[in-house]
């Protein structure tokens, strides 16, 4: 039994999380919290402004009609409505066209100053629902050159899709059009992350000091804190106009101050006798 009680005053004290006390400190903070989440938004969204180049992005609209597919020696058949169902197909289509042969063609026809790899990076493709259509996009920070590679692109992909898979032709639905908004960046959603960032990390770190502030404030903290009564308190004798604590120590003071100097100025005003 001795040796548990001493093991228990010799055991390291741990402090324990108090969910209330940092949910207070959050809600005293809360003006403080909100400038930082409000700097970090303006930041974010002037970094976006200033420094991310705006993109653009054009596309064609095709569609494929097959009633069988052949590949090399190999012949499928697939109806028309698995045709427009098969991801597959698209999934092929768009291999393709990224192929490195596609896009040196493409470079070569629009004449642009792109690598393989660089305009592969800017085209994209995917089917359009459950249907034939599929949707071949290009991005690019200038809106004419978007509008300019999708059409090459449209010119050039169904040839060559028809010349690897035979029994399948490929039309263009809509050409591309010049862009008149761009895709990214987005002001606002950077503005909404920069806030969300600046709020989270300001709220972490007044939760973090308020956890490791081990200053001893009142009563309460030592009773909620440490287990055992609490035998004397000090009072604050330097607190002025305190109910509390001081017992008017302060205003005792200078009432005798008061009156000295009273007295003081009683004596020189006197008349001689």
């Amino acid at each position: 039994m001795e040796a548990t009680q001493a093991a228990e005053k010799n055991k390291p004290y741990q402090r324990e999380i108090d969910v209330g006390k940092i949910l207070q400190a959050l809600w005293k903070n809360a003006a403080l919290i909100l400038i930082v989440g409000m700097l970090f938004s303006a930041a974010f969204f002037m970094r976006s402004r200033l420094f991310d180049t705006p993109q653009y992005r054009a596309s064609v609209l095709l569609y494929v009609n097959s009633n069988s597919v052949s590949i090399g020696s190999s012949s499928l058949r697939i109806s028309a409505s698995d045709v427009r169902n098969s991801a597959e197909l698209v999934s092929t289509y768009v291999a393709i066209m990224q192929s490195r042969a596609n896009m040196e063609q493409v470079i070569e026809a629009s004449g642009v100053n792109y690598s393989y790899e660089q305009l592969r990076g800017m085209v994209s493709a995917a089917a359009v629902n459950s249907t034939g259509l599929f949707r071949v996009m290009v991005t690019s920070s200038n809106p004419e050159e978007a509008r300019m590679l999708a059409n090459v692109v449209a010119e050039i992909l169904p040839a060559k899709i028809e010349e690897i898979m035979s029994s399948c032709s490929i039309a263009v639905v809509d050409y591309a059009v010049t862009p008149r908004t761009r895709i990214s960046p987005n002001y606002f959603q950077e503005a909404a992350r920069g806030l969300l960032v600046g709020v989270v990390l300001a709220a972490v770190i007044v939760a973090l000091l308020d956890y490791l502030n081990d200053v001893i404030r009142d009563e309460d903290y030592l009773l909620q804190t440490f287990d055992g009564p609490v035998l004397a308190s000090i009072p604050d004798l330097r607190a002025k106009n305190s109910k509390k604590y001081g017992y008017g120590y302060g205003d005792y003071g200078n009432s005798q101050k008061n009156s000295e100097k009273k007295s003081a100025g009683g004596d020189k005003g006197g008349t001689p006798s």
